[in-house]
């Protein structure tokens, strides 16, 4: 497994299909969804300026298999995005390393919050996000991407008086 950070030709398409692609068959998201990704994917690399947004991407033998990107939105605050594993790349540790690697970014740039908006039956990432410290700030159900779903606002504080300590990568 290899993780390669930066923006390469060719790795926006490939995300954006994993992600249409898996969430389709894993979750039962319809095509809105990965025109949304589309969309936000293609916003994400015209505003792309590696000092303040990160985008990695894990490969397994020349195959895309995982990523994640943080978008720094100015006055301390930044968004995740994008994180996603493939099934054959899970239970390895590597959706960990990604994510622990996007939250060092933050802390490297002084970030002081960062958001993430996900789908409540995202239950495995939502465990990862709780145990970093990451706390759900905003829940809303309504109808989209082809079905009633929750979406949820989590929210983690680097800094002040709520922050939460780097946990151990052990």
């Amino acid at each position: 497994m290899q993780i390669h950070t930066g923006l390469r030709p060719g790795d926006l398409g490939y995300v954006i299909y994993l992600h249409g692609a898996l969430y389709a068959k894993e979750y039962n998201l319809d095509h809105t969804f990965e025109g949304e990704v589309a969309a936000k994917m293609g916003e994400f690399a015209k505003q792309f300026d590696s000092q303040k947004d990160f985008f990695a991407v894990a490969e397994e033998e020349g195959k895309i298999v995982g990523s994640i990107a943080i978008h720094g939105l100015g006055e301390g605050r930044a968004l995740l995005r994008f994180f996603l594993l493939h099934p054959s790349a899970r239970g390895k540790g590597l959706g960990k390393k990604l994510f622990h690697d996007a939250l060092d970014f933050c802390r490297d740039r002084q970030f002081h919050t960062v958001n993430l908006w996900t789908i409540s039956e995202l239950t495995i990432a939502a465990h990862l996000y709780r145990q970093a410290g990451f706390r759900v700030v905003e829940e809303n159900t309504r109808e989209f991407w082809g079905g009633l779903r929750t979406e949820q606002r989590y929210e983690l504080k680097l800094s002040g008086r709520d922050s939460v300590p780097a946990p151990s990568q052990g």
